[in-house]
């Protein structure tokens, strides 16, 4: 070992004393020309006293590097195959969310359908109510009018009835003046006064009949009017 050790220290310093003698290159910046085969003879040399360690150094690095390539080949696989589980199991979250999304539109859709179905059913029956109120409310209104009319009917007789009255008291009159007249008993101005009077009652009793049934007649109307609002 000491030996090999030596030996490599000597092709050390021929090589240092080879490149030390070398002719220097003008201009060069310390460049120098070396005998090539002399260099390449002490470097085999060298080579060749290399220990046995500085060989299985060298053997352990090339195997350093097949272990890197090996590690690297299997990252890779492994990368690979993990991109694939990776697509996989992203395809299936997104089916589970596709089939998510489904039935959640079913069910709103459902939901839609039922609203819109009671939606309907609470309109039919508020247009029944509204029809039932409706037909309430005419049926009341036609009792009010037939009630009127019949006030009306029983105002019109009873003012009929009156006004026959009165001309039966005219007539009365008429003949007690025709009797007076033929009896002579009393004298023109007497028939005049008692004329007149009578004239004067007569119209005073057709004019308050008159403003009553104006009234009742005024009551009348306001009362169809208000049924008509």
């Amino acid at each position: 070992m000491t030996e090999v050790v030596y030996r490599l220290y000597e092709t050390v310093d021929e090589l240092s004393s080879v490149i030390e003698n070398a002719r220097s290159v003008p201009m060069s910046g310390g460049s120098c020309m070396v005998p090539r085969d002399v260099v390449l003879d002490l470097l085999d040399d060298l080579r060749e006293n290399l220990p046995a360690e500085v060989h299985k150094a060298g053997a352990i690095v090339e195997q350093r590097t097949e272990i890197l390539q090996q590690a690297q080949a299997e990252a890779e696989r492994l990368t690979g195959r993990t991109r694939s589980e990776t697509e996989q199991v992203v395809g299936a979250a997104r089916r589970q969310r596709e089939e998510i999304l489904g039935t959640a539109r079913r069910q709103r859709d459902d939901l839609l359908a039922r609203a819109q179905a009671e939606a309907e059913d609470l309109l039919a029956r508020a247009e029944e109510e509204a029809e039932q109120i409706a037909e309430e409310a005419r049926r009341q209104y036609d009792a009010l009018i037939a009630e009127a009319q019949a006030q009306q009917a029983e105002i019109l007789a009873a003012a009929q009835a009156e006004h026959e009255r009165l001309i039966s008291e005219t007539e009365v009159y008429r003949g007690a003046v025709d009797r007076a007249d033929e009896l002579g008993a009393r004298t023109a101005a007497d028939v005049t006064r008692m004329r007149t009077e009578v004239d004067e009652y007569v119209d005073t009793r057709l004019a308050d009949f008159g403003g009553t049934l104006e009234r009742m007649l005024r009551s009348v109307e306001k009362a169809r009017a208000s049924l008509r609002e």
